[in-house]
């Protein structure tokens, strides 16, 4: 269905038929998905310029035009980048894709099992988590529910990456004030695809972050986050209800060092991993 959405060539009746459905709803739903996958063109190359040279990419879906690899490359081709997903479809597409590049990848394993994704051989083969690397969980979170722990799960990845690895993250948080006409027949429509929906407030996103130091400008709407200086104004008529950050994996400060400034984690931007999740 994203790939429908983002005009992509990837997609099947199945996907398309539950994509207008949708859509029939929330008339502006593609408009906010290519806002959101401009948020990862953005990340990517915010991460490249820090330094990054190795990205997973979590519940990636199809990694078709614009993806991860594609904008890393560019600037470095030895760049390596390995896509995550639970589908057999969107693995089965991605082999056909990545075919012929020997930086980039994709195992079929489910983001949950963080355990089972880190230990993949591919994993072990592209990327060094002893290195810092970028993690990108982009509009796949709020496919999560509560009951299976999403705070557990950025919180294993957290324990996992090497300091100076960066995390940016995309999900669906329609304040009531801000909820799109239709958005409820949208995630009924979501719902009946097999792929429900799990909105969350700005409060249950950032607590999600626990742990991880939040990067500027914090967490905004997608739209909001860096945008580029020559990107086209936003449609008046649409709403964007999803928010998007850019956070990081601190070196921890030396005791001395945190004694001579007289700062706290909490001054420094950090997330307050005591606080309670929602």
């Amino acid at each position: 269905m994203y790939d429908y959405f983002l005009g992509g060539s990837h997609n099947f009746a199945v996907d398309r038929q539950a994509a207008r459905q949708a859509l029939a709803h929330m008339p502006g739903l593609p408009a906010v998905l290519h806002a959101n996958r401009a948020f990862l063109r953005r990340a990517v190359r915010q991460m490249v310029e820090a330094g990054v040279r190795q990205f997973l990419d979590l519940g990636s879906g199809i990694p078709a035009v614009g993806n991860v690899h594609e904008i890393a490359q560019q600037v470095d081709p030895t760049i390596s980048v390995v896509y995550v997903d639970v589908d057999p479809v969107a693995f089965a597409v991605a082999e056909t894709i990545l075919a012929g590049n020997p930086y980039a990848t994709m195992i079929q394993a489910d983001l949950r099992d963080t355990d089972r994704v880190l230990a993949d051989p591919a994993v072990h083969r592209l990327l060094d988590l002893d290195r810092p690397l970028g993690v990108l969980m982009v509009a796949v979170l709020h496919l999560v529910p509560d009951c299976d722990d999403p705070a557990g799960i950025l919180d294993r990845l957290h324990d996992a990456v090497a300091p100076g690895s960066y995390l940016a993250v995309s999900h669906m948080c329609p304040e009531e004030r801000q909820t799109p006409a239709g958005m409820r027949e949208a995630r009924d429509a979501y719902a009946r695809s097999g792929n429900p929906l799990h909105p969350r407030t700005y409060e249950q996103v950032e607590a999600l972050l626990s742990g991880w130091r939040m990067q500027p400008p914090g967490l905004v709407a997608c739209p909001q986050w860096r945008p580029d200086p020559d990107t086209e104004p936003l449609d008046p008529t649409v709403t964007y209800p999803g928010l998007a950050a850019l956070v990081r994996k601190h070196s921890p400060a030396r005791p001395e060092a945190t004694r001579r400034t007289g700062t706290t984690a909490g001054q420094q931007g950090v997330v307050p991993r005591s606080r309670q999740r929602s």
